[in-house]
């Protein structure tokens, strides 16, 4: 049909069907097009801070930008295909990131372990475990770690003995004394007493020389007794990018969340609450098995100057005011001293039920029938029992209140005290497993004892009865 035009007026077009069709097909184009524009809008503004952090790593001395994942694929199960039993009910293995196959350089973490001794404990096999579930966590792994790393055994001179023998399983060796000799002390109290404090003495202060080591971006000082569960990319991201990392959810859990997170860290640590009583909040000694820091030899050199002047009372520790408990002298003490008090502001506790997990009870009384009673030992009203929290949610644990892995404990009574233990403590052989395995053996000892939970390590219940990694490390 058309439209005939009025006589005297302009001509008309004629419109058809298919002019309207085409019209109103522009419109909801147009209408998609603004509506999706404001939909994405977020995503790009969060994709511009990703490209940030990305900038500001790489300017950080790492070398070609790293790549910011966040998205996930599903649930890596394959850390958990050889658990069973009613002893790993709800776990999960961590979550898998999908690899872009860049290969890019990355930042190297540099993780170092002290030796102040040759004791009686076996050391091979918590570095050898220790290192290899830093390999698991890291760009080598097949948990998503973003960051590559490297071993270092640092020493004191009368351990060199022992120390050789993690040479061979990757660790680079790094002889060093105590930072300040004891006769050059000046503090007479300190001088007299400072031998015989904690577990090894003035000796332990070397765990300061991490500071030293500044080719690396940041490094993580950790006992032997230790295990990676997860990748620490998320303390990396937010000691090395700042603000810009804690822009979105990184995952990390601290232990106080009303704290102002610094601007830029220097330091992450955990306390060890039950060494410090349940009278106070703060002030209590940090746990040294456990400590991310950023090298610096600045802040090695104050730390030397701090042991120099030994100023340190019989009842107020470190500059009379930071407290006085097991192995305050040394490590434990001087670290809360130097950011709690001397340098506010540049370290962050963090939540030490999923960083440095000891499954410690929370309370100043006994557990019993699984009911935790008395005062919290973090000084709040309330507080989280660590031994409940989910395996899967823990990232690294600390070998202490559960024992040794290698003193073959079956940790299987159904209580509190032990079901986390037992966890732990399987994790631990699992990974030994998984290590054997890499080196072309078979990854199951001839142990009988459990055999599913010590995967065939263990003889007995017993010190006696652990297997030990067979030497040459590294071959089949």
């Amino acid at each position: 049909m058309k439209i005939r035009r009025k006589q005297g007026s302009r001509p008309l077009r004629t419109l058809t069907a298919k002019s309207l069709v085409l019209t109103c097909a522009i419109i909801v184009v147009i209408v998609y097009l603004v509506t999706f524009a404001k939909l994405i809008g977020s995503e790009d503004n969060q994709r511009n801070v990703r490209g940030e952090i990305v900038s500001s790593l790489e300017n950080a001395h790492l070398g070609q930008p790293l790549e910011i994942v966040t998205d996930y694929d599903e649930t890596d199960q394959s850390a958990i295909k050889i658990l069973r039993g009613k002893e790993q009910d709800h776990e999960i293995a961590p979550r898998q990131q999908q690899s872009s196959g860049d290969e890019a350089a990355v930042a190297t973490i540099g993780y170092a372990v002290t030796i102040t001794g040759c004791g009686k404990e076996p050391m091979t096999e918590g570095a050898a475990v220790l290192k290899h579930s830093i390999h698991l966590a890291s760009i080598h792994g097949k948990m998503g770690g973003r960051y590559d790393y490297q071993m270092y055994a640092i020493y004191h001179p009368e351990a060199l003995k022992c120390a050789k023998t993690l040479e061979s399983l990757g660790y680079k060796l790094v002889e060093r004394n105590t930072p300040v000799a004891v006769k050059d002390i000046q503090g007479d109290y300190l001088r007299s007493k400072i031998e015989d404090n904690g577990c090894c003495g003035e000796k332990e202060l070397i765990k300061l020389e991490a500071y030293t080591l500044t080719q690396h971006p940041a490094v993580v000082h950790l006992d032997l007794d230790t295990l990676i569960l997860q990748p620490l990319d998320g303390l990396f991201d937010w000691m090395l990018a700042g603000d810009k990392a804690r822009s979105f959810d990184s995952g990390v859990s601290v232990q106080f969340p009303e704290d102002e997170i610094p601007k830029k860290i220097n330091a992450f640590f955990t306390r060890d609450f039950n060494m410090g009583g349940a009278k106070k909040k703060r002030l209590k000694p940090v746990q040294g098995g456990f400590l991310v820091l950023r090298p610096d030899m600045n802040v090695y050199n104050e730390f030397v100057e701090i042991i120099r002047k030994g100023h340190f009372t019989a009842d107020g520790g470190w500059g009379g005011e930071c407290g006085v408990f097991y192995g305050s002298m040394t490590f434990q003490g001087i670290i809360p001293y130097f950011y709690d008090i001397l340098h506010q502001g540049e370290a962050v506790e963090l939540n030490h039920c999923v960083y440095n997990q000891m499954a410690d009870n929370p309370r100043n009384k006994r557990t019993v029938n699984d009911v935790v009673n008395g005062k919290c030992m973090t000084g709040e009203d309330d507080c989280e029992d660590c031994r409940s929290r989910p395996l899967e949610e823990v990232l690294t644990a600390h070998f202490t209140l559960c024992q040794k892995p290698w003193w073959c404990l079956p940790q299987d009574q159904d209580k509190l005290q032990q079901r986390l233990c037992r966890k732990l403590h399987h994790q631990w052989y699992r990974i030994r497993s998984e290590l054997e395995e890499s080196w072309g053996r078979t990854g199951i000892g001839e142990g009988d004892y459990q055999k599913e939970h010590f995967y065939g390590h263990c003889k007995s219940h017993s010190k006696n009865g652990y297997i030990y990694i067979q030497e040459p490390f590294g071959t089949p």
